[in-house]
C-alpha cells in the first residue's frame, strides 16, 4: 500500500461471523487483511506472511506468549503479536496492523500504512 493510511472505516462483517480463536481474511480497498476474535478483543493486521512471501497469516494459529495475543504462521511457525505486528520470534520482522473496531454488530476496519 502506498500514500497515507486510509481515513475511512470498512465495514468487513457482522461480529458473530468471527469465530473466536480463528482468522479469517478479509479484502479492504485491495489490502488483504487477516481479522482475529480473541478474549482480548478485535485484531486486524495484513495477511501476507512476510517469512513465507504467502498470504496465510487468517490461517495461523491463535495463541498467546504470556499476556500477548499472537498468531504463528501456518507455513513457517513465526509468532506475530496482533496488537503491534511485531515478530516475536525474528527481530526486524513485522507485518502491518490495522484499526479495528465493532459497531452496531458489525466489524470495520481502518488500514495503516507502517509494519
Amino acid at each position: 500500500m502506498s500514500g497515507t493510511a486510509t481515513l475511512t472505516w470498512a465495514r468487513v462483517c457482522r461480529l458473530d461471523r468471527l469465530e473466536p480463536g480463528r482468522g479469517v481474511a478479509a479484502l479492504v480497498d485491495g489490502v488483504q487483511v487477516a481479522l482475529f476474535r480473541t478474549a482480548d478483543g478485535l485484531f486486524a493486521i495484513d495477511n501476507h506472511d512476510p517469512v513465507a512471501g504467502a498470504y496465510v497469516l487468517s490461517r495461523g494459529i491463535v495463541g498467546s506468549r504470556g499476556a500477548v495475543p499472537t498468531v504463528a504462521s501456518p507455513l513457517h511457525k513465526q509468532v506475530y503479536d496482533l496488537r503491534t505486528g511485531r515478530c516475536l520470534d525474528l527481530p526486524g520482522v513485522a507485518v502491518a496492523r490495522h484499526d479495528v473496531r465493532c459497531r452496531d454488530g458489525l466489524v470495520e476496519v481502518r488500514l495503516r500504512q507502517e509494519a
